[in-house]
């Protein structure tokens, strides 16, 4: 069970909020040029990934990671070729790909939440044979579980890759959200995947989903793909997106830091909190990403023994979607509820410049979450879902 999450609910990084309003104040909002974004990506890499070998050279600006896929596996692919995911993954990954007309082949994750690399290879062989040319689209760092793929798993991609003659498009969207404890290894810095594709974005680490903007890279044997790339998809990428990601890649670090400090407080919190409340239900604590995975099952919530179906909004006996309710007594539910514990924020991030201080009507509480699936730094602000 799980509950996607688009963004954080944290306030802007002062970085990215100082170049969003120089533009603005110079009335800079036209179309976007130049190889800043890249060269921000690449000193970034550089300097927190151990990972001095991106060629601004080999980049190119799109309008966001997803989109930067679907055109990524027009390049690699071709119409009715196999895409294989590693499955449970990111959903869109499968609309993309199909709406691409492309064929999902699914490699799922071990029982451990990580990459099964026999059932990959197993997945990667089917999708050759099956059609002329096949890809994977990986997720590094997974989404959902947070697993941070290590070095050697990901060498071990790269070399069932090279043997089945499968594209690589690894999609780095968290990448700079990889928790104290693991380490993010980038997909092209891998031996063996010079002919792979990396997408990344500052959207997610940064709270900028709706500034659009993203970065394709190119390995080294994949330049002439790349280059194929049409030129009206550098029209959709935003001029002000491009400075904010700019921005907190080359100047957003020490804001992220707090954020993860955050982010993995509540993470332990999330842990204590299903160890008290919960104890059925299973968590693996994330490496990176600000989502828990939860394996609920033993909860008996899809069990037509334990749970009645009811209309979601509406009366009994009207057309609608239907959800699995636990039959409890209130009595019952008021003996497992325990008081909500606050989650833990770092206090730079309480309050910045330009936002709502404490008492102000803004900061007034809209309610208490219900779900217990995200790890996010948020404050008391309620959040969308």
């Amino acid at each position: 069970m799980t509950c996607g999450m688009a963004a954080m609910d944290v306030p802007l990084a002062p970085p990215v909020a100082a170049a969003l309003h120089a533009a603005i104040d110079a009335g800079d909002t036209g179309y976007p040029a130049g190889p800043g974004y890249a060269l921000a990506v690449r000193d970034y890499a550089a300097a927190h990934w151990d990972w001095p070998g991106l060629d601004v050279g080999r980049t190119a600006v799109v309008p966001d990671v997803m989109m930067g896929i679907a055109e990524t596996l027009k390049l690699v692919t071709s119409p009715g070729d196999s895409v294989v995911v590693c499955a449970p993954v990111y959903p869109p990954f499968y609309a993309f790909t199909r709406s691409a007309g492309r064929t999902v082949i699914e490699a799922p994750l071990g029982a451990d939440g990580r990459l099964d690399l026999d059932a990959l290879s197993s997945a990667l062989a089917a999708a050759r044979a099956r059609s002329g040319r096949a890809a994977l689209l990986l997720s590094n760092p997974h989404n959902p579980t947070g697993a941070a793929h290590t070095r050697a798993e990901l060498q071990a991609v790269a070399a069932a890759a090279a043997r089945h003659q499968v594209r690589v498009i690894s999609d780095e969207i968290h990448a700079p959200l990889v928790l104290p404890g693991a380490q993010f290894t980038p997909y092209l810095s891998i031996d063996g995947a010079e002919d792979a594709f990396a997408l990344i974005s500052a959207s997610k680490a940064w709270n900028l989903a709706g500034l659009k903007a993203a970065l394709l890279i190119a390995g080294p044997a994949a330049a002439a793909d790349l280059r194929r790339l049409p030129e009206e998809v550098s029209h959709g990428p935003s001029h002000l997106g491009v400075i904010a990601h700019t921005a907190a890649f080359r100047h957003g670090q020490p804001w992220l830091t707090r954020l993860l400090a955050g982010l993995a407080a509540n993470r332990d919190l999330l842990g204590e909190l299903l160890a008290d409340c919960l104890p059925q239900v299973r968590y693996r604590p994330p490496e990176a990403t600000y989502l828990a995975w939860l394996d609920c099952r033993a909860l008996g919530l899809h069990d037509p023994d334990t749970a009645t179906r009811r209309p979601r909004g509406q009366r009994p006996g009207r057309p609608g979607s239907h959800v699995l309710r636990p039959r409890l007594g209130s009595a019952q539910l008021r003996s497992r509820v325990r008081p909500r514990r606050r989650r833990v924020r770092p206090p730079e991030l309480r309050h910045l410049p330009g936002h709502p201080a404490p008492g102000h009507p803004a900061h007034e509480r809209r309610g208490p979450r219900a779900a217990l699936t995200r790890t996010s730094a948020a404050h008391s602000r309620g959040g969308r879902t």
